[in-house]
C-alpha cells in the first residue's frame, strides 16, 4: 500500500515541472563542488555550488540539488557513483582509514568512467577521461585549486565535473551511455508487488536520506542484509520482489518529500518524520493539510476571504492553507465546494530510525475531506478556556507531547510510540491513546512535588488534553458531559469536579489572608486531594476557616465554599474516600475552571457555561 502510493505520486510530479523530479535512472542529489575541466583534462579551478538558505536568523550553505546519474547504495565494499561523487572517490582525499584509503575509491571510480565513457563520442567525455588517465591521488592535494579549497573537500560533499561552462553529466551522449548501461545491467525477472508486472527485480532499493536520527548516509525501508530474514533459497530482493522501476519511483518520490526542495516541508514529532501528500497535482492540499496540522498565530484580524468569483482551485487552496495559519475558522463546506468537488486521497506517512533501516511509525490514508474534519475535530476537543490571552488558539501535537516530559530532564523528547499513537487517534478520529492521559496525569503529580516555582504544574494544555481525553472516551456514554466543556460549570454536580473547584476555592482563600508561601496548600495536598479526597478535605475545610478570619473579604469566599458544599450533599453523599484515574481528571478540570474563573475580565462576558464540546 505504501509503495504503491509513493509509485503513484512520482507518475503525479514527473508531470510537474516544477518539481524536478529526476527521471528513471537518475537521483537528486546535494553537489558541494565541480571540477571544471580543460580539453586536455587540466584542472583549471574548482566551483564551489553552495546556496544560500536562511533558517530562522541563521544563514547556512548548502550543497546545490541537482539531477545525477542514479548513485548507487553504498554498503561496507567500496563502489563508485558514475559522474558525481564525494572526495575520496573523485579526487582520493580523505582523512578517513590509511593511506591507501582514497587512491583505492579513486582507481574504483577511474575503472568505472573508463569503461563507460569511451562509448560517448564528445568532447566532454574525452576531457573526463583525460583527467582521470593523468590525475595522480597522492599528489592532489598539491595542486592549487584543491589546497584552497581542502578543508571542505574533505568534508565529504558531492563533486561534480564541468566541460566549457556545462555540466559534463548533462551532456546528451554521456547520458545515452548511462542509459544503455543500466538498461543492460543483469536481472532476475519476476512479478512486481507493486505493479504487478513482471519486470527485472531490484536487488538493494535507493537509499532514503532525510529522516531525523536515520544513517546520514541513507537509510532502506525495504531491505534484507541476513541470510536469517531470507526465505525459500530467495536472497536479498527476491524476499520483496519489487521491480528495478517501482523500486526507482517510490524511493525518489519519498525522498523528494524528504529534501528542502519539497514546498511543503516535513514535520518531526519526537523521533519520527511526517510526510504528506494528495493524490493529485494540485500542491495546495498539503499546504492546508501543513497549514491546520501546525497553526502560527498571528495578532492582526484577517478579513475573511470572499467566497465568490472563485475559477482558480490552485489560489483557493494557498488561500486557504494561509487563512488557517492565521487561526481563522475554516468553512470546510465552502472549501470543498470551491473545490470543484475534488477530493483526492490524502496520506500522511510517519518514518521512524532503526539502525540503517527505517521502521513505518504510521501510515493513515483517507479522502482528503475525512481528513481535514478529523483534524477540525481534534481541536473543538482540545478547546477550553484560556488562562493568559497570549496562549496559543490551536494546542498542536507538539504542545501536547512536551507535557508529557519532565522540565528538568536532558531528554526532551516525548515517547516515539505515544506520539505515533497520538497522530493516528487525530487523524482517524479513534480515541487517544491511554498512555497518553496517564503520562499528564502522573507529570501533574510529579510537579506537584517538586517545589520549583517554575515547573508547569496544571496549566492551559494539560487542562485541555485531559478534557480532549475524557470527551472521546465517554462520548458514546453521555457520561460527565456536563463538566467536559469550555469553560466553569457552576452548576455541575458531579463530586470529581465540584471538588477541584472547592481546592481552587480553597487555595484563593489561602492567598487572599497570607500572600504566596513556600509551600501552599496545593503544593502539600493537591496530588493527596486529588486521590484520596475524604482524608485530606477535612483538614484543608478547617484550615480555610484560620484563612478566611485573616482575610478581608473573608466572608465572601466563605459563602462560595458553603455553596459549593451544597452541590456535594455532604449528608447524603460524603466525599468520596477515592477516585478513579478519570475522575482525577475530571478533579483537575474543576480546578482548572474555577482558577480560570477567578480572572475573567469583568468588562467582557464570560464563556457560556451551558455549551458541551461534543
Amino acid at each position: 500500500m505504501i509503495l504503491q502510493a509513493l509509485a503513484r505520486y512520482y507518475d503525479i510530479l514527473s508531470q510537474d515541472p516544477e518539481s524536478d523530479i529526476a527521471p528513471p535512472n537518475y537521483s537528486t542529489a546535494g553537489v558541494s563542488f565541480a571540477l571544471n575541466l580543460s580539453a586536455q583534462g587540466e584542472l583549471l579551478d574548482i566551483f564551489p555550488l553552495f546556496r544560500q538558505v536562511q533558517a530562522g536568523n541563521k544563514t547556512l550553505e548548502k550543497p546545490r540539488r541537482m539531477i545525477v546519474p542514479e548513485q548507487v547504495k553504498k554498503t561496507s565494499g567500496i563502489s563508485a557513483n558514475f559522474m558525481c561523487e564525494n572526495s575520496a572517490y573523485a579526487l582520493g582525499i580523505t582523512e578517513k582509514g590509511d593511506a591507501d584509503f582514497g587512491p583505492k575509491r579513486f582507481e574504483v571510480f577511474r575503472k568505472l568512467h573508463q569503461d563507460l565513457l569511451p562509448r560517448a563520442d564528445c568532447d566532454t567525455a574525452r576531457a573526463v577521461l583525460a583527467f582521470l588517465d593523468t590525475y595522480d591521488p597522492l599528489k592532489g592535494r598539491e595542486l592549487p585549486s584543491v589546497a584552497s579549497n581542502l578543508e571542505t573537500l574533505l568534508l565529504g560533499g558531492n563533486i561534480v565535473f564541468m566541460f566549457r561552462e556545462k555540466f559534463a553529466q548533462d551532456d546528451p551522449l554521456i547520458k545515452q551511455v548511462w542509459d544503455a548501461y543500466k538498461a543492460g545491467k543483469d536481472a532476475v525477472p519476476g512479478q512486481c508487488l507493486v505493479t504487478g508486472e513482471v519486470a527485472p527485480i531490484a536487488r538493494l532499493h535507493p537509499s532514503l536520506k532525510g529522516i531525523k536520527d536515520a544513517n546520514p548516509t541513507g537509510a532502506s525501508l525495504v531491505g534484507f542484509n541476513a541470510r536469517a530474514y531470507e526465505s525459500y533459497h530467495r536472497e536479498q530482493g527476491q524476499n520483496s520482489p519489487v521491480s528495478e522501476k517501482a523500486a526507482f519511483a517510490y524511493t525518489t518520490a519519498l525522498n523528494y518529500l524528504l529534501s528542502s526542495a519539497n514546498p511543503n516541508r516535513k514535520i518531526t514529532i519526537g523521533d519520527t518524520t511526517v510526510v504528506y501528500w494528495a493524490e493529485s497535482e494540485k500542491r495546495g492540499f498539503a499546504d492546508a493539510f501543513e497549514g491546520i496540522f501546525a497553526p502560527q498565530i498571528v495578532d492582526e484580524e484577517i478579513p475573511v476571504i470572499d467566497q465568490e468569483g472563485r475559477k482558480n482551485i490552485e489560489k483557493e487552496l494557498k488561500k486557504v492553507a494561509e487563512k488557517v495559519k492565521k487561526v481563522q475558522k475554516l468553512d470546510l463546506d465552502a472549501l470543498l465546494k470551491n473545490l470543484a468537488g475534488e477530493n483526492p486521497h490524502f496520506y500522511v506517512l510517519g518514518l521512524a530510525p532503526n539502525a540503517a533501516r527505517v521502521s513505518v511509525r504510521f501510515f493513515l490514508t483517507d479522502p482528503f475531506q475525512k481528513i481535514i474534519e478529523r483534524m477540525l475535530q481534534h481541536y473543538r476537543d482540545l478547546e477550553i478556556v484560556k488562562e493568559y490571552d497570549n496562549q496559543p488558539a490551536y494546542i498542536t501535537v507538539g504542545h501536547i507531547l512536551q507535557e508529557t516530559v519532565s522540565q528538568k530532564s536532558k531528554d526532551k523528547d516525548a515517547s516515539p510510540l505515544m506520539a505515533g499513537a497520538l497522530m493516528r487517534s487525530i487523524l482517524t478520529g479513534a480515541p487517544y491513546p491511554a498512555a497518553l492521559y496517564y503520562a499528564i496525569i502522573n507529570r501533574i503529580r510529579a510537579d506537584m512535588d517538586d517545589d520549583q516555582k517554575h515547573i508547569h504544574k496544571i496549566g492551559y494544555v494539560r487542562a485541555a488534553m485531559i478534557k480532549a481525553f475524557l470527551i472521546r472516551k465517554y462520548r458514546n456514554q453521555g457520561k460527565y458531559q456536563e463538566v467536559l466543556i469550555m469553560s466553569l460549570n457552576e452548576q455541575a454536580t458531579t463530586p470529581a469536579y465540584v471538588l477541584g473547584r472547592l481546592f481552587a476555592v480553597l487555595e484563593k482563600v489561602q492567598q487572599e489572608a497570607i500572600g504566596d508561601v513556600n509551600a501552599s496548600i496545593k503544593d502539600r495536598y493537591f496530588t493527596s486531594a486529588c486521590a484520596s479526597p475524604a482524608s485530606v478535605f477535612p483538614v484543608l475545610l478547617r484550615l480555610s476557616q484560620h484563612h478566611i478570619a485573616k482575610a478581608e473579604y473573608g466572608y465572601n469566599s466563605d459563602r462560595r465554599i458553603q455553596d459549593i458544599l451544597g452541590l456535594l450533599d455532604v449528608q447524603s453523599n460524603p466525599i468520596p474516600a477515592r477516585l478513579t484515574l478519570d475522575e482525577q481528571g475530571i478533579f483537575v478540570l474543576g480546578y482548572y475552571h474555577q482558577r480560570a474563573a477567578f480572572y475573567v475580565k469583568h468588562d467582557s462576558p464570560a464563556e457560556s457555561t451551558s455549551s458541551q464540546t461534543n
